[in-house]
């Protein structure tokens, strides 16, 4: 036992974790009691050691599971009073003696053994658990870095660990920081490929299935580690909450002996030499658990979990030794890779150099062609190398490349095996090699947040054209305002959205807050400044501290055109949804369909239904959902949550099923005897519908608009017509643009009440569909203008210069490149799409002439090299 570490059971302050108790249950630590433990005991127990029975303390399956099992005990029993310090020291004794036949019986007093009943079953489960606790958790780590290598040996494409966090909210925490792991230890390799894989596309979900159950077991068990006795019925009381979530880790554990085995085989193919790769086959079909056994334990597992709770430490051991079984897969995953990674050692061809920087080699391609040196990435050259010093002298006598391999194997298996003193050691730098790289994380995206490629920003741009121009075609000048508003400015104008909005820190005195939308900045602007009457339009970024999903984001541009003043009734209402039929036709996203609804009318149908009036826009926001939720949800939450009655929910929801025709639904409604004219609110909309029905009718544009009484826009400042713009394509998107007419809001900012309508259009959902369309269609887009590529076949950069020079005053779109390599000059071109070439080499220098080449044709001619610009322009212009 010497040099072993002591670990302290009891006293004021300490804490049992389970790596505590797999040491001590596997020989790797021993126990001490704490002193002021032992004189508490003391004090409270009774001398006499008369009356004194022979009773059997824990029985498991295994000597690592019974001993865990008692340390969990000791540690319950120094929590108790009235036992005797013999006892506790008794056991702690038999611990660092490793018999197992010392901790068979014990002779206790009668409270002792009434003690001891009751503490059993619980120490005998929490024991196992704490097993299973400490070793899933290093599984977690271990795994990530084994997986990685895999992704090296088969040249993978793990391009997919990149867009995991694409910002939409749509990946688990856990299966992002899996993608980021792998990132970092994959980080700078050349031996990541295109082929795929599902083993290893897959990983990020299957790892990141074990970290959440993982961090369950973990909160369970570091609880009950250090919650003292509990002296009820056994442990039998929570036996079913145990279960459940060691049903949980089995499965993902299944899981990843599923994936770790499938990986392994692959590793195996990828060995280089047939003789090594034959015997390394025939030694792994031999001790590495098989797939079926896998399957066999893990429906032993489910079997055992749905039988009676007297059989939960039966299902706690077949959970230990599923465990076990992953283990040596993923052993046998760490072998195959290093082997197909490093075998060539096995030959006598190991390498020389390389191996301080990752260098590993490639299977030479053709017969005599010299090997090629390949990089692995910085995370994983780091577990190479581990694995090489750990192996270093290994084999050195063997006979063979068979004997050393079966040599490594041995070692490997031993160095991966948790109850190995060199494990922690392995363990650690694992740990390390991801942790230290915290700092220096590969750069990642906020949530709800992305970056746009130079082809994204082509597609953006011309749709910003398009916008603008519709908006300009209306007469609305353009207007920008601060990214941040003061926060009083933007409070209490969204209804229950106001808890979305970003604010920023105190700076100065001022309290701020980041924009939500363009429509409040304006009617502020509108307010301070007097204006009366305006039409403008603003394209700009905003901000809402929403959670992301596919088109929702937290930084997003909103496209606005608002009219501001007083005008003909229903003019500006009329303009603005036909400014956003106009803009979604001439951004040609497919089909979709404009709700529209008007506020007076909603408030007149809830007036009607009954419901109070300061509960109208509270009610609105519910009434809002309905095209994400049904109505039986939104109903529960108005009466469960917002305090209607079930008869008045009812009656709306007799109203907001009503949607069609806007002429058609319009005359229902207006109908004699139609309950909406019995509010004198909802008669003044009808009639501001129909002016606006038939105005949109007569332009032709009233196809597109649905008239549906579900429309609600939960925002607090609309006061009349309101619409919403939905895709109505494969994609779900929700809500493509909205708007309506808020006439009070200006006034909220100044002594002046002016009335306006707006309509905003969110881009970044529309831009969604746009790439998606382009993407089915297998459309291509050319990210520059460039019109010709400037080639000077050689390294004068300063003919380049002059060259490109003539071209730029003459307005032509010229790029250059100075190389001597003729393939630079037409790889350039091809990728970036450039449609002309202006080659010069020392030939075309001598005689003082250039070669226009047309890429698309292929024909090239000579020009005189004074009529490039003029020559160019005719071509460019024809």
């Amino acid at each position: 036992m010497v040099g072993l570490p002591v670990i302290r059971i009891g006293g004021k302050g300490s804490s049992l974790s389970s790596s505590a108790v797999y040491a001590v249950a596997n020989a790797l630590a021993h126990v001490t009691i704490d002193s002021s433990a032992l004189d508490k005991l003391a004090a409270s127990s009774s001398s006499a050691a008369a009356n004194l029975k022979s009773h059997r303390l824990l029985s498991l399956p295994s000597v690592e599971e019974s001993r865990a099992s008692h340390v969990v005990l000791l540690a319950k029993l120094l929590s108790l009073s009235g036992i005797r310090t013999v006892l506790p020291l008794r056991i702690a004794d038999a611990l660092n003696s490793n018999s197992s036949q010392d901790l068979e019986t014990l002779d206790l007093t009668d409270e002792e053994a009434l003690a001891l009943d009751k503490l059993r079953d619980s120490s005998a489960l929490y024991g196992v658990i704490s097993l299973l606790d400490h070793q899933s958790a290093a599984l977690s780590t271990v795994s990530d870095s084994v997986a990685a290598l895999s992704c090296e040996a088969l040249k993978a494409d793990v391009a997919g660990f990149n867009s995991v966090d694409a910002g939409d909210g749509l990946a688990s925490k856990e299966v992002i920081g899996v993608a980021s792991d792998l990132k970092v230890l994959l980080n700078g390799s050349k031996l990541v490929g295109k082929v795929e894989i599902e083993a290893v596309s897959e990983i990020p979900k299957i790892h990141a299935s074990l970290r959440e159950q993982v961090k369950s077991v973990h909160a369970k068990t570091r609880e009950e580690l250090n919650s003292g006795a509990k002296i009820g019925k056994g442990g039998s009381r929570s036996a079913s909450s145990e279960t459940t979530a060691l049903l949980a880790l089995a499965s993902a554990l299944f899981r990843l002996g599923v994936y770790s085995f499938r990986r392994a085989k692959l590793d195996l193919e990828a060995v280089g030499s047939e003789s090594v790769r034959l015997r390394l086959v025939e030694l792994f079909e031999k001790q590495c658990p098989s797939g079926e056994s896998l399957k066999s334990r893990y429906k032993l597992v489910q079997e055992l979990a749905l039988e009676d709770e007297e059989n939960y430490l039966k299902f706690a051991h077949a959970v230990n030794v599923l465990m076990e079984l992953v283990w040596k897969i993923v052993t046998w995953e760490a072998i195959a890779v290093f082997v197909a990674l490093e075998g060539a050692e096995l030959t006598g061809k190991g390498q020389q150099s390389g191996e301080a920087n990752g260098e590993v080699n490639v299977k030479a391609g053709k017969k005599g062609e010299k090997k090629k040196k390949a990089v692995l990435g910085k995370g994983t050259t780091v577990m190479v190398q581990l694995i090489k010093d750990k192996l270093q002298g290994v084999g050195g006598n063997a006979a063979d490349s068979s004997e050393m391999l079966e040599n490594w194997v041995k070692e490997l298996l031993s160095f991966f095996d948790p109850k190995s003193s060199d494990f922690d050691g392995l363990l650690n730098k694992v740990k390390e090699i991801v942790e230290s790289n915290e700092t220096r994380r590969l750069p990642k995206l906020p949530k709800g947040t992305r970056d746009f490629a130079k082809e994204q920003m082509t597609i953006r741009k011309k749709s910003f054209s398009i916008i603008e121009n519709v908006f300009e075609r209306h007469g609305a000048t353009a207007l920008d305002t601060p990214v941040f508003e003061l926060r009083d400015t933007l409070m209490g104008k969204y209804g229950e959205d106001s808890k979305l909005i970003y604010d920023l820190a105190d700076q100065g005195g001022e309290l701020s807050s980041l924009r939500y939308d363009l429509t409040v900045p304006f009617a502020r602007y509108v307010a301070m400044n007097g204006i009366t009457s305006f039409k403008r339009y603003q394209i700009a970024k905003v901000y809402r501290r929403d959670n992301p999903s596919k088109g929702r984001y937290r930084e997003f541009y909103q496209c606005d055109f608002d009219i501001a003043g007083q005008s003909e009734k229903m003019g500006p209402d009329f303009e603005a949804v036909y400014v956003l039929t106009e803009l979604l036709d001439e951004l040609n996203i497919g089909d979709y369909e404009v709700k529209l609804n008007h506020r007076k009318l909603l408030d007149g149908m809830l007036e009607i239904c009954g419901v109070p009036p300061e509960k109208f826009r509270t009610i609105c926001s519910s009434i809002d959902k309905l095209d994400k939720q049904s109505f039986e949800q939104i109903k529960k939450e108005m009466v469960e949550e917002k305090g209607l009655s079930c008869n008045t929910a009812d009656k709306i929801g007799a109203f907001v099923k009503e949607r069609g025709h806007p002429l058609e639904l319009l005359s229902k409604l207006k109908q004699e005897g139609s309950k909406i004219l019995e509010n004198s609110s909802s008669i003044d909309a009808l009639n501001d519908l129909e002016i606006l029905f038939k105005c949109l009718e007569k332009s032709q544009c009233i196809g597109k608009v649905v008239f549906d009484l579900s429309l609600a826009r939960g925002l607090d400042y609309y006061t009349g017509v309101i619409y919403e713009a939905v895709f109505k394509g494969g994609a779900q998107m929700g809500s493509i643009a909205a708007g309506g007419r808020y006439d009070n809001l200006i006034g909220m900012f100044g002594t002046k009440q002016v009335p306006a309508v707006g309509v905003s259009l969110g881009i970044e959902r529309v831009f969604a569909i746009m790439e998606q369309i382009h993407k089915d269609q297998n459309q291509t887009t050319r990210a520059t203008k460039t019109e010709v590529l400037v080639s000077i076949l050689g390294d004068d950069i300063e003919l380049a210069a002059e060259l490109s020079g003539e071209l730029w005053r003459g307005k032509i779109q010229a790029e250059f490149l100075a190389n001597k390599r003729v393939t630079k000059h037409f790889d350039r071109a091809k990728d970036s799409k450039i449609p002309w070439m202006i080659i010069v080499g020392e030939k075309e220098q001598n005689e003082g002439v250039v070669r226009l080449k047309n890429i698309a044709a292929g024909e090239e001619v000579v020009i005189q090299r004074s009529d490039i610009v003029e020559e160019l322009k005719k071509r460019l212009n024809a």
